[in-house]
């Protein structure tokens, strides 16, 4: 039942990220998602084939390394992607500010992102990744998600040659520090269990 909880609240929250704050002023948000759309920029490859090619072997390293996360990332890559579906309606709703929407959408989207992960649970793709990462190095999953986004971020600003990209720095640092925190404290009984 908690599972499900942390699953549908988190879920939300990526959804309400995505679609009110980040999508509307098209900034990348980092991640598989952020990935794809460069490679579709260049080859015109579609954003669903190529997420789930990019996908793939991060899956299949989950299985081998750990079957619950493996369970978990699917179970939070289902959730996420119907919620971010279902809440489209959103997009464009609030016309703000680009420096308003990178804030907020990070923040929201990284308190998602924090709360699935301090119960070992992924949207998928960079997060699983970092998941992975933090368990056997010891690592904050934060400042992986952080370092992996800014290339991404970097990558598309040379690509893309759209320096308003830039604004996804704001994006990605929230999403990092919510992330960061909600992990740094997840031993302490500083949250509602």
């Amino acid at each position: 039942m908690k599972k499900f909880a942390v699953l549908l609240f988190s879920s939300i929250c990526i959804g309400i990220g995505v679609n009110m704050f980040i999508l509307p002023i098209h900034l990348i948000n980092g991640g598989i998602f952020g990935i794809s759309l460069l490679i579709k920029y260049i080859w015109g490859i579609k954003i669903g084939h190529i997420m789930i090619l990019i996908n793939t072997p991060i899956y299949l390293l989950s299985l081998l390394y750990d079957k619950t996360y493996f369970i978990n990332a699917i179970l939070g890559l289902i959730f996420t992607s119907t919620i971010i579906d279902l809440l489209s309606p959103l997009n464009g709703l609030l016309q703000l500010p680009i420096i308003t929407s990178a804030i907020l959408g990070g923040l929201i989207i990284g308190i998602g992102v924090g709360f699935m992960l301090r119960s070992h649970i992924s949207p998928g793709g960079i997060d699983l990744l970092a998941l992975l990462i933090s368990k056997s190095k010891a690592i904050n999953p934060g400042i992986v998600i952080f370092i992996i986004d800014s290339l991404i971020i970097i990558a598309g600003i040379i690509v893309l040659q759209d320096f308003k990209l830039l604004y996804s720095f704001i994006t990605i640092s929230c999403v990092g520090l919510c992330v960061g925190l909600l992990n740094t404290f997840k031993s302490m009984n500083f949250y509602v269990r």
